[in-house]
């Protein structure tokens, strides 16, 4: 497929000149549509992603082993929880019913939910189930807690790892009593566990405040307590502490929630959370059952209080009906009989009501008076809803003025009369009730449903938290890639170099794992061998043979058949592509030499097996001929001139005139002659060599170093009078290309079929 392939054309045959073809045009940027631009973004997430995909692995399994951590050490946390009812006030019914929508809404529940966090009620809880009173093992810190939960057997766990002091499950210890000084509240008491309940307690200083035994009551100057029950190795500590008042009841109210089910249904649902199931479900029944009990007592003492204050009014009461009454009479027997007009009785009716209402009020205020400033917001409650009401009694009063005299008189004592009268009634009423239910000593709230707790804890579930590690350790991967990306800028992509330098790319190289180990047993020793001789299947020879084509045709303007391959920086693979372009250049029947021409670190010799004497350094130096340099390969066509002896000044070497003479000769003498130098950045041997050569391409490997890198190598040799010809892309590796949707095909398989 390759036999029409030609050598790289001298300046003049004997023939005559040889046609000049214009330069290689330089690729035109093309505009890519939109969804073209998508496809590479989105396959160059992909491939960046793939490139990671280890490192990525490593931290999602390092946030699941978190995650599995976390699952194994964090505390089960259940909740309970409870329903109460408050019930409408008895006797709230009649005038304060039927101005509902004009007084406003009742602030009877959320004042009970304010009881029900108070410090009244949760006080009596904290102080019947000794809430103030904390004592707990000491567990190893992480793990020793989980330990401590998962152990099932009935006696207590033996330590591990030798950590006696340390409690790791079945320990227990029940506190009825403790009493410190003032000054030791919500300080820690270390309990430390003797042979047959024997115990002895030291405070934060390790001075001892108490010693002795389980089942019997001990007391220091200060100090005094009760441990009913103490079962523990020996050795073993526990935290005790005495919490005041407040602090107990703060921290039952931060495992305490209450809240209304429902818009205005009465319905109270308190909950509580904590670690033990039991506990809690105790702590929220004592919690309504305190609460229904104080609100009796209060109910209870209400009507007792009001029963007096109705026994003061209901005679005099009595005695304002019977004027109201008199004085009606009077009047209509001095007028005769009058009748009022359906707009005269409706404002009558709408009158009395407000009447009554304003009324009962000013009596709720004056109870009110009896517990509360003015500044209470029950007190404040009541003269809002006055004041509403005079605020409507002044518009039936400008209605009333409109009428005739007579009406208004007669109006003003029908009105007298039939508000004293209602008043005196439910007066009467309240009263009955409120005997009956001092009597009953029944509260208005009742509890609709006990404590119950789900049998399931609460919070996040093993799997979920699970996958929240698994989600965490995926971003934290790609924050870290991020960051890498951000600190690594690098060329990976050919197309970089075409559309920042302007030069075109020749061939792209996949990586070979078969170079890879080829090079490692040349440097070992073990005999060169070529990747083009030994593997001519494989993939970065098939690319070398496209730029065999593609230097055909893009050099047929240089004026000599020589080639000079470097590269900015050493590690590029430039003997690599030296060698095996050499290669497949002579199995198209070329005469092919490579010349080895980095006097410095050059190993051309132990890629092919031969030797480094005589070579380069001989010939320049005058040692050796033409003859004595060429050294025959095991593959047809191709030959070698080795470095020589590593000379001392390499670079005056090069420009000895013998150098050019040297590669003026093998020209004449070969097809065509490659010159593997020394990278551009490090020495200047490259720009000496490549005032001698025909073309000088350069080698970019990717991955290696940043566009500015590749930019001063070639700024370097275009000073020195050498124009690069262009650049091959090295080591790319394929795997990761061929997420790249939308590659433009810098490389394609086509593997062979046996």
């Amino acid at each position: 497929m390759d036999n029409d392939q030609s050598r790289f054309p001298p300046a003049a045959s004997a023939s005559g000149m040889i046609p000049i073809a214009s330069p290689p045009m330089q690729p035109t940027p093309q505009l890519a549509s939109e969804d073209e631009d998508e496809g590479l973004a989105l396959g160059e997430i992909i491939a960046v992603l793939m490139d990671y995909r280890w490192l990525i692995a490593a931290i999602c399994l390092c946030t699941l082993a978190l995650g599995l951590g976390w699952v194994f050490v964090s505390k089960p946390i259940y909740r309970a929880d409870g329903l109460l009812q408050i019930e409408e006030k008895k006797g709230s019914g009649g005038v304060f019913k039927a101005l509902e929508p004009l007084l406003g809404e009742d602030t009877t529940v959320s004042a009970e939910v304010e009881i029900l966090s108070s410090r009244m009620v949760l006080g009596r809880v904290v102080a019947k189930l000794k809430l103030d009173i904390v004592a707990s093992p000491r567990t190893l810190p992480l793990i020793g807690g989980a330990v401590a939960r998962r152990y099932q057997g009935d006696e207590p766990n033996s330590a591990w790892l030798g950590l006696s002091s340390f409690a790791w499950g079945g320990e227990v210890i029940q506190v009825d009593s403790l009493d410190v000084p003032d000054s030791a509240l919500d300080g820690e008491l270390w309990l430390t566990a003797g042979e047959d309940g024997a115990f002895r307690i030291v405070d934060e200083d390790d001075r001892l405040v108490l010693e002795g035994k389980a089942g019997i009551r001990v007391s220091s100057p200060g100090y005094s307590t009760f441990i009913a029950q103490l079962k523990a190795r020996p050795g073993t500590q526990f935290l005790l502490k005495k919490l005041s008042a407040e602090t107990a009841i703060d921290n039952l109210r931060r495992n305490y929630s209450v809240k209304e089910r429902g818009k205005k249904s009465g319905v109270l649902e308190l909950s509580m959370v904590g670690q033990k199931p039991a506990q809690i479900a105790l702590i929220l029944d004592d919690v309504m059952n305190t609460y229904v009990r104080q609100n009796v007592e209060r109910r209870s003492a209400e009507a007792e209080k009001t029963l007096k204050f109705l026994d003061t009014q209901l005679p005099a009461l009595k005695t304002q009906v019977d004027s109201a009454e008199g004085a009606y009479n009077s009047y209509r027997q001095s007028r005769g009989s009058l009748d009022l007009s359906l707009e005269t009785q409706g404002i009558l009716k709408s009158l009395v009501e407000v009447e009554n209402a304003a009324v009962l009020l000013k009596q709720e205020r004056d109870e009110l008076r009896q517990n509360f400033t003015p500044e209470h917001p029950r007190i404040q409650a009541v003269d809002s809803k006055l004041a509403r009401l005079n605020e409507r009694r002044k518009q039936f009063d400008s209605e009333v003025s409109r009428l005739p005299d007579t009406q208004q008189t007669v109006l003003r004592l029908a009105r007298d009369v039939e508000v004293s009268n209602r008043l005196y009634t439910e007066l009467l009423n309240t009263a009955q009730q409120l005997r009956v239910s001092k009597a009953g000593t029944v509260g208005d709230v009742r509890v609709i449903d006990t404590a119950a707790v789900g049998r399931e804890p609460v919070g996040a579930k093993p799997v979920a938290i699970l996958g929240i590690a698994l989600l965490l350790g995926m971003l934290a991967s790609l924050v870290v890639i991020w960051v890498l990306r951000s600190l690594r800028v690098v060329v990976e992509d050919p197309e970089v170099i075409e559309s920042q330098l302007g030069l075109p790319v020749y061939a792209t190289v996949p990586h070979s794992k078969l170079e890879v180990d080829l090079h490692r047993k040349a440097q070992a020793g073990g005999g060169g061998e070529l990747l083009a001789v030994a593997h001519p299947q494989e993939d970065a020879v098939e690319s070398l043979r496209g730029l065999r084509t593609t230097l055909h045709f893009a050099l047929l303007d240089a004026q000599r058949n020589s080639l000079l391959i470097t590269g900015p920086s050493p590690g590029l693979g430039k003997s690599f592509i030296s060698k095996n372009l050499g290669a497949v250049l002579a199995q198209v029947d070329k005469r092919v030499v490579i010349v080895d021409a980095d006097l410095r670190r050059g190993h051309l010799h132990k890629e092919f097996g031969i030797e480094r004497a005589v070579g380069i350094s001989e010939y320049v130096a005058g040692q050796a001929s033409l003859d004595d340099v060429l050294k025959s390969t095991a593959v047809s066509g191709l030959t070698v001139v080795t470095t020589g002896q590593i000379p001392p000044n390499p670079s005056e070497l090069l420009m000895h005139p013998r150098f050019e003479v040297l590669l003026g000769e093998l020209a004449a003498k070969f097809d065509t002659v490659i010159v593997d130098a020394p990278p551009v950045l490090a020495v200047s041997d490259a720009a000496i060599i490549g005032r001698h050569v025909g073309a000088t391409l350069m080698i970019a490997r990717a991955g290696k170093h940043p566009i500015r890198e590749l930019e001063q190598a070639v700024k370097r040799l275009s000073q020195a009078g050498v124009q690069v010809k262009g650049f091959v892309f090295n080591d790319l590796n394929v795997s990761r290309q061929s997420y790249r949707y939308g590659y433009k095909g810098y490389v394609y398989r086509y593997s062979y079929r046996t």
